[in-house]
């Protein structure tokens, strides 16, 4: 059940992140952080599974999400 929440809550938080972003609408640091909130969720779900190559794929939405916040900052 617990896995569940990090899986879902991870993919609700990254269609918000989708839609901020394109959306433009100057909220874009919000959205990178709703994306980093997003890849740690999917990142513990993913480590939990092992799924090796979801857990890979969040730690790079990680580092997007801070190179974005950085950037727009």
């Amino acid at each position: 059940m617990k896995n569940k929440f990090f899986e879902w809550a991870g993919v609700i938080t990254a269609i918000l992140y989708s839609l901020l972003v394109a959306l433009n609408i100057g909220i874009e640091f919000f959205g990178f952080c709703l994306l980093l909130l997003s890849a740690i969720l999917i990142g513990i779900w993913s480590y939990n599974g092992g799924h090796k190559g979801i857990l890979l794929l969040q730690f790079f939405y990680a580092t997007a999400a801070i190179i974005g916040m950085i950037r727009w900052f």
